[in-house]
Formats: C-alpha cells, structure tokens, sequence
C-alpha cells in the first residue's frame, strides 16, 4: 500500500507557518488542524524566520545572485572558446 506525497502550496505553507510563529496554537493543534506532521510545521516555521530578512532586501539578494552567476557563465564560455580554438588549430596542422 502506497501513499503519495502530499504537495502543499507555497501559501499553504505561509499560512501554516504564520500561525506556528503567532503561536495561534499548540504546535500539536495546528498539524491536526491542518493535517500536517508537527515536525512539518516545525520546518516550515524555521524556514520562514530564515528567510524573513529576504523580503526586506529590495531585490538586492536576487540581483548579486544572478550576477555571480553570469559571471561564471560568462567565464566558463570564455574557457571552452579558448579550449575550442586551441584544439582546432592543432587539427588543422596534422590534417
């Protein structure tokens, strides 16, 4: 007998974190409540103090986070093309 996971929305699981953090409730009564485990909401609960500091960066965090990474793309395209013409080049000689 298998059961499949249960796939909970991101609001989901605001709404439940946010009673947890308002401590609307035992930890125990909220995952009745919402038919969750208590270690769940727990989880959830922890990932949102977590991150709380996110929402107020203006969009600062996602735009270093993106750079970073295009700069690292950016160079490893720079590392093939180099790799790329290096090997062509010796090719074309013993051909």
């Amino acid at each position: 007998m298998t059961k499949t996971r249960a796939k909970h929305s991101t609001a989901f699981k605001t709404k439940v974190a946010l009673a947890a953090i308002r401590e609307e409730d035992t930890v125990a009564a909220l995952a009745k409540r919402f038919g969750v485990h208590p270690s769940q909401v727990h989880s959830w609960r922890r990932m949102l103090l977590d991150n709380a500091e996110r929402a107020f960066d203006g969009g600062e965090g996602a735009d270093s986070h993106s750079s970073e990474r295009e700069e690292e793309l950016l160079r490893k395209v720079g590392e093939l093309t180099m790799e790329r013409d290096f090997l062509s080049k010796g090719l074309g000689r013993r051909g």
